[in-house]
């Protein structure tokens, strides 16, 4: 018994040291990142319970006002998941079916498109930012209506042709929030608050007007280099300017959040509250090319069918300043967001140790 009790003793005694070894080469990569001027919020849970949680840096540098862990971040890109779930949401409601053609439904001068091929990046459109750039009058807001009466009326070459390839498409998710609303009759914007954000207890995530990101206190700012290395807004460089003048577009970004109401959408997505479990597989599953090869992006998501957690579903975004990431290892429900304000190179250093740090805890 005694044996036993020395051998109980000693082995936990190599749990805990494995633990602390563990969560140091996080605490490590965490302070590492904050003495090169990280600035950002980075959260990493399991099963739904938050591990570890830090905010770093600052809210804003020109205010000197430090960043807390409850501080709302532009996601770009990371929009697109929220844009496919409405899809999702609409196919379960029997408004349209994946593999209905867009023309069915938007006047459109690219024939023979899908919803599944938009939602997969694999449709072909042409860059809508592009026309707009060049032809749109910049001293107005263009939103989705707009996008849609330039891609009519100057008719850019595609790309190639539908499920031919992957090429990451902007335009396509414009197409599926405008899709949403056709099919809906309502506002995109206000509709991804009833169906989502409400119904998640997301109270402190939407997709904000430059007006009323204005007027929300805890709104982090994102920030970029001047020519001293010092860091300022990111408004005032001419590469945010296409945030003002396409600042009602509804689809490929613009939704704002917290690291909190991020953890409670991962976690929703391992229930059906919002869809079937069918339909989320269908989310988290690659889609064969014209030339019979595996493209690896689902509805709203990147996908690692290995990863030292089994299946990985992820993705990125960036937007003058920011830059915003979720990692979800979807076979041991293990999660890490991070939300980034000041475009640093550190992001992905922290992802890394925050997987090395997840093996135990």
């Amino acid at each position: 018994m005694y044996r036993f009790l020395a051998f109980f003793l000693l082995a936990l005694v190599s749990f805990q040291t494995t633990i602390h070894a563990q969560k140091k080469i996080l605490k490590e990569a965490v302070e590492r990142a904050d003495k090169e001027g990280f600035s950002g919020v980075i959260l990493v849970a399991e099963n739904g319970k938050i591990l570890f949680e830090e905010a770093m840096g600052m809210r804003s540098y020109e205010n000197q006002i430090l960043l807390h862990e409850d501080d709302i971040f532009e996601l770009a890109s990371l929009s697109k998941q929220f844009t496919a779930m409405m899809v999702m949401i609409c196919k379960e409601k029997g408004l349209l079916d994946f593999d209905d053609q867009l023309s069915n439904y938007i006047e459109i001068p690219y024939p023979d498109i899908s919803i599944r091929q938009l939602l997969t990046h694999t449709s072909g459109l042409p860059d809508y930012q592009a026309i707009m750039d060049a032809h749109w009058d910049k001293s107005k807001v263009a939103g989705n209506p707009e996008i849609l009466e330039y891609l009519r009326e100057y008719a850019p070459v595609k790309s190639f042709e539908p499920g031919e390839k992957y090429e990451y498409s902007n335009t396509g998710y414009v197409m599926l929030a405008s899709l949403v609303e056709k099919v809906t009759g309502e506002d995109f914007v206000a509709l991804s608050k009833t169906w989502i954000f409400d119904p998640l207890g997301m109270q402190s995530t939407a997709i904000r007007s430059l007006e009323e990101k204005a007027q929300v206190q805890t709104f982090a700012a994102g920030h970029l280099k001047d020519d001293i290395g010092h860091y300022v807004n990111a408004n005032n460089f001419h590469s945010s300017d296409y945030t003002i003048w396409l600042g009602n577009r509804k689809g490929p970004g613009r939704v704002s959040s917290i690291v909190e109401d991020l953890l409670k959408w991962d976690q929703a997505l391992y229930t059906e509250k919002l869809v079937s479990k069918e339909t989320l597989e269908e989310a988290f599953r690659p889609i064969k090319l014209g030339d019979g090869f595996l493209s690896y992006y689902g509805f709203g998501w990147e996908i690692k069918p290995q990863s030292p957690f089994g299946k990985m579903v992820m993705h990125t975004g960036g937007n003058p300043g920011y830059k915003t990431i979720i990692v979800r290892y979807i076979d041991e429900n293990k999660t890490i967001i991070i939300l980034n304000n000041n475009a640093h190179p550190d992001l992905m250093r922290i992802v890394e140790a925050a997987t090395l740090s997840l093996g135990k805890w």
